[in-house]
């Protein structure tokens, strides 16, 4: 009788273990959740997106009229350019993302939801990344245009689509830190570009030395250093957001 009650009691707690298991989404589906939320969003307002943007093109405008370069001197210049213009749009829209989550009370509500929390940041991280790379997509053309340059290129794009990453990867688990605070438009800049210097330095270089010519040797140190954080950040990233966000 005690085996049997025994086994009994095992298979309910397995038919318990399977519903509850089934009744929780998937870290993948939740994640595409929070992004089509987010996505869904933004674009009904376009709060976000056009303040990046409006910063964004603001800055080049700006670097337009200060720096009369020859063209020569422009190409040494773009990388610097363009990585200042990308890191201060990236954390303005950070650091709105999520106090925005924050002041409505989505945050909270996310948080009850029955889902992994590591869900939460990879939803997160990816809308981030995907409003970074909609204003890149208009700055480029436009950072063209003005300074004779062709930025156009498979290479450069793809150094730019790995410090995207990168910086939206560490930015995003520091903003949620930052959102908790009553001072946080000041301390995510304080918080994020120390840590953030190894990707934006690494951009730079790649960037800078492929718009020279310089040769691949030259470049692939740079860009070890871009892959080599974009994975450790994401990794960190993936095992302490639990504890932070509960904080």
């Amino acid at each position: 009788m005690a085996t049997k009650s025994k086994s009994k009691n095992k298979k309910i707690e397995s038919h318990i273990a399977k519903q509850s298991s089934a009744a929780q989404p998937s870290l993948v589906k939740a994640t595409l959740a929070i992004v089509q939320k987010d996505l869904v969003a933004e674009f009904r307002s376009f709060e976000l997106i056009s303040a990046m943007l409006v910063f964004s093109l603001l800055v080049i405008i700006i670097f337009n009229f200060a720096l009369e370069l020859d063209i020569k001197t422009r190409q040494s210049v773009t990388a610097g350019v363009l990585w200042s213009t990308f890191a201060f749009a990236g954390t303005l829209g950070l650091n709105r993302s999520m106090s925005v989550e924050k002041d409505r009370g989505c945050l909270d509500g996310l948080l009850l939801a029955p889902v992994d929390r590591s869900s939460i940041y990879f939803g997160k991280a990816i809308s981030n990344l995907a409003f970074m790379l909609i204003v890149e997509a208009v700055v480029l053309p436009v950072y063209s245009l003005l300074y004779s340059v062709n930025l156009f290129r498979l290479d450069l794009l793809g150094v730019i689509l790995l410090g995207s990453i990168g910086y939206t990867a560490v930015g995003t688990l520091l903003s949620t830190m930052s959102a908790q605070t009553r001072t946080r438009e000041i301390l995510l800049p304080i918080l994020l570009f120390p840590v953030a210097i190894p990707v934006l330095l690494a951009s730079v270089k790649a960037s800078g030395g492929l718009l020279v010519g310089a040769e691949f040797a030259e470049i692939l140190a740079p860009l070890n250093i871009l892959i080599v954080y974009d994975i450790i950040f994401i990794a960190v990233a993936f095992m302490v957001f639990d504890y932070v966000v509960e904080e």
